[in-house]
């Protein structure tokens, strides 16, 4: 199953659109909407995701992308990094191709917490990663230790609601 974008994707594309330039790499492409985004700034673009099915996805649209568990297979350092992370808590009853797409482990930020454990070491000088996070994952800002970050903009749905941050190691 490849994500298909949502409001989630909307709100970080909006950013991607502004912000990104240089070497990008997107993490967890799903569709690729963020990788093509960022190909209108740059031409200096890898997209990566754990499905193989993504990644073939994305290459049919022209997109260099590789299949990787976050940084398993990425050596490079990078100017910006997206990620529009899976971030839902565990359902029991979600099938598993989906899970794959939507859920960041039992607590809902275990995929976060590793990502931003491995992203500093593929950050070049000035690098910085832009996100979007639920509220559903719970108090988020808390597992940003060792980054400077900003709130670029918070949008409020029914049942969640979403934020763009901006990081930036230290």
């Amino acid at each position: 199953m490849i994500y298909e974008p949502r409001e989630d994707s909307d709100l970080l594309q909006k950013w991607v659109k502004k912000l990104v330039t240089g070497k990008v790499l997107d993490m967890g492409t799903g569709s690729g909407i963020q990788a093509l985004t960022a190909l209108k700034n740059t031409k200096d673009v890898l997209a990566v995701d754990i499905n193989p099915e993504s990644v073939e996805y994305v290459k049919k649209k022209g997109v260099h992308a590789i299949q990787s568990n976050l940084f398993s297979n990425v050596p490079e350092s990078f100017d910006w990094i997206i990620f529009n992370p899976p971030y839902l808590p565990e359902d029991l009853e979600e099938p598993e191709d989906s899970k794959l797409a939507t859920t960041g482990g039992v607590e809902g930020n275990e995929i976060l917490i590793n990502f931003l454990q491995q992203a500093k070491a593929h950050l070049n000088t000035n690098g910085k990663i832009l996100i979007v996070i639920s509220s559903l994952t719970g108090e988020t800002e808390e597992i940003f230790t060792g980054y400077t970050w900003k709130c670029l903009e918070t949008q409020e749905l029914f049942f969640e609601e979403l934020s763009v941050y901006e990081l930036i190691a230290f």
